[in-house]
């Protein structure tokens, strides 16, 4: 089992990632808590994504690192980045069901290569994305009034990074998130994402997905006044200028031919653009 090329430390943090957290406006004593955070849940992810390992090995490495989450195994190679983060997770008070959601998602992609629709993804995204807006609100001592804003927002980046991998999932793990009603709507299938180019119908059914991922980010937008903590709202309000960013990309641009993403320029502008409007309140 080639263990040391899926799971070894990471000199990674959430800015390094498509979506950057914005770490300027997370008080310093919680950095360390985060990159924690991000450190146990992007190693299981990893685990999931191997193209190098058989599903039997991923699910005995998933496995044993949510037993560090649990507090039923100890630290060692394979699970020394969940026991740091149950560490963490004792220091600060915050559970550990939140990587443990996360790393159940991981579990799922193992063997789970097929949604049958957008409540069956929406569902998966439940425990592959929101768990992370949920994770920040605990940290900041916020309660659950944001919640509904912070699970859609974390949802549809999930289903916009998805949008941006289709074709290397399927290529390289057989897996796909595109619900097959939506690609049976369209008259195709997956075998569309094999092209070199996003043909009229599947650009039909990518263009269905980013029209009910607009509704989650506007459902984000209006619920951002909801989370009481000045610098996780300033946060959200940049992650959501970024999301609207991207979906708009996606729309214009093709995920097929090239894997689109944003520009250092348009981050910068995003960053702008969702303080300001924390700050006029629009």
């Amino acid at each position: 089992m080639r263990i040391n090329k899926i799971i070894k430390p990471s000199t990674k943090t959430w800015d390094d990632e498509n979506f950057p957290v914005t770490t300027w406006f997370i008080p310093a004593p919680f950095r360390k808590h985060v990159h924690l955070f991000y450190l146990c849940v992007r190693s299981a992810d990893d685990i999931a994504d191997s193209a190098e390992i058989t599903p039997k090995q991923k699910s005995f490495l998933l496995t044993r690192m949510d037993g560090a989450l649990k507090g039923t195994e100890k630290s060692d190679q394979i699970t020394k980045l969940a026991f740091q983060h149950r560490q963490s997770a004792t220091e600060t008070g915050v559970t550990t069901k939140h990587a443990r959601c996360l790393l159940q998602a991981f579990m799922m992609d193992v063997t789970k290569l097929r949604y049958r629709n957008w409540s069956e993804l929406i569902n998966y995204c439940l425990y592959s994305a929101a768990p992370v807006g949920r994770y920040l609100l605990d940290l900041h001592g916020c309660d659950n009034k944001p919640q509904k804003a912070t699970d859609s927002l974390c949802i549809a980046l999930q289903i916009l990074n998805h949008i941006q991998d289709c074709k290397l999932d399927y290529i390289k793990l057989g897996r796909v998130y595109i619900p097959e009603d939506i690609l049976k709507a369209h008259n195709t299938d997956v075998t569309a994402l094999e092209a070199k180019y996003t043909n009229a119908k599947l650009r039909g059914v990518l263009n269905t997905i980013l029209a009910r991922t607009d509704e989650l980010i506007q459902v984000a937008r209006k619920g951002i006044w909801k989370i009481p903590h000045r610098g996780l709202r300033f946060q959200t309000g940049v992650i959501v200028a970024i999301a609207e960013t991207l979906s708009k990309e996606l729309r214009q641009r093709d995920p097929i031919a090239e894997r689109v993403e944003l520009t250092k320029m348009q981050y910068n502008f995003c960053f702008l653009k969702g303080i300001w409007r924390v700050l006029v309140k629009v």
